[in-house]
């Protein structure tokens, strides 16, 4: 099967496009139409939660029923349908809706497009990174382009440049190729796999890694904000630290194959616990948060490559984008749900810098508990599953 690469990559640019659009600049939004810390906190972490179950809701569907593609393409239509109630509604409840229906459909992207791309990719996972980094480079596109408008044109203006992206990345949906769509011949359950002490280990991790993320996600730009940064400097911080992240996709086919693997886990933890304590801490200097974003290479790159090489390894087969939903439910769904409400409730109690001294410790904690099953983790070459976990 031929490599689809320019396909996948556009699809990966302009769905991490809208990720660049909304992450940094949404609770911009949310705090010019008189939102609360903890409203904020809410409203962004809602998404989420949603996460939570939303992937999993998905991945099952496509596990049983076989139809990726179509899955793909009417859940980014409907992401975009039911955005323009954004336009609609400023209440805390009309956007909670919003977001939650928004989530609930955008959730589908992630598992289904890392499935396919895996599919396509058949085993060559060192390939991954030249296809994920577009998705990088969405990212960064939009968060310049979005930051620079934004000191030039209302914040309310965010709303027509976020529909615009996700009504694009729909369109680009239906240019993917059928590829596989074999229905599982029976059922394969995920228990034989998620049960055994290093794979809850990691998962455990994952979700930890995830929280320590949640003040970062919710509240740097705002952060950043009042501390007398532009909106233009702030989008230049952002996109710092998805360049790193770039890089280390980019380089992938060299170091991935000749690190192990529970290394590079664990060392981008503790790069996680130094980078929340910098932002912490250390955010009045300019030095001090450029090198916290340059540790994005760590704490989302070499992590999100290890983490995904070692999930797809233990969830093969019929399982495969059960386990993906799986791994991006705990982590990114739950993790960051439990990360950005938290971050709500301590930003305006405890302030920034104790609020992302608790971030630093959740990283801390996640690196303590892969230290636990550290020699279960795979080393260089991730092991295939066992047959027993097939059955």
């Amino acid at each position: 099967m031929q490599l689809p690469y320019l396909r996948l990559s556009a699809l990966y640019l302009a769905y991490f496009a809208f990720v660049g659009a909304f992450a940094p600049y949404f609770s911009l939004y949310l705090r010019w139409i008189g939102a609360s810390a903890w409203d904020i906190g809410v409203l962004l972490s809602l998404m989420q939660a949603v996460r939570v179950f939303g992937p999993n809701f998905w991945a099952w569907f496509a596990d049983h029923h076989g139809a990726k593609r179509a899955l793909l393409r009417a859940s980014l239509a409907l992401a975009a349908l039911v955005f323009c109630g954004a336009l609609a509604t400023r209440s805390f409840w009309g956007l909670f809706v919003v977001l939650a229906a928004l989530s609930f459909f955008s959730s589908a992207a992630n598992p289904l497009l890392e499935a396919t791309t895996l599919g396509h990719l058949q085993g060559r996972l060192e390939r991954y990174g030249a296809i994920r980094l577009w998705g990088s480079v969405g990212f960064i596109a939009a968060v310049l382009a979005v930051g620079a408008a934004l000191d030039r044109v209302p914040i309310t203006s965010l709303l027509w440049m976020l529909l615009g992206i996700l009504a694009a990345t729909a369109a680009l949906a239906w240019l993917l190729p059928p590829g596989s769509e074999r229905r599982p011949t029976g059922r394969v359950p995920l228990w034989p796999v998620v049960r055994r002490p290093e794979v809850t280990a990691l998962l455990v991790a994952c979700f930890l890694m995830s929280v320590a993320h949640g003040p970062l996600y919710v509240f740097l730009s705002i952060y950043l904000s009042d501390l007398g940064y532009s909106k233009t400097a702030v989008g230049i911080l952002w996109a710092l630290g998805v360049i790193a992240e770039i890089v280390v996709f980019f380089a992938a086919p060299r170091w991935l194959p000749r690190f192990d693997l529970r290394t590079v886990l664990i060392a981008s933890f503790g790069c996680a616990v130094l980078r929340f304590a910098l932002i912490g801490w250390a955010a009045k200097s300019v030095p001090a948060v450029v090198a916290a974003q340059i540790l994005h290479a760590a704490t989302f790159g070499s992590y999100h490559l290890a983490a995904l090489a070692v999930v797809n390894a233990w969830f093969g087969g019929a399982r495969q984008v059960r386990g993906q939903a799986l791994y991006l439910s705990l982590s990114f769904g739950a993790g960051g749900f439990l990360g950005g409400v938290a971050s709500g409730a301590l930003w305006e109690g405890v302030g920034p810098a104790w609020t992302f001294t608790a971030a630093s410790a959740a990283a801390a904690a996640g690196m303590a508990v892969l230290f636990t099953q550290r020699a279960l983790l795979p080393g260089t070459n991730p092991p295939a599953p066992r047959p027993a976990d097939m059955l």
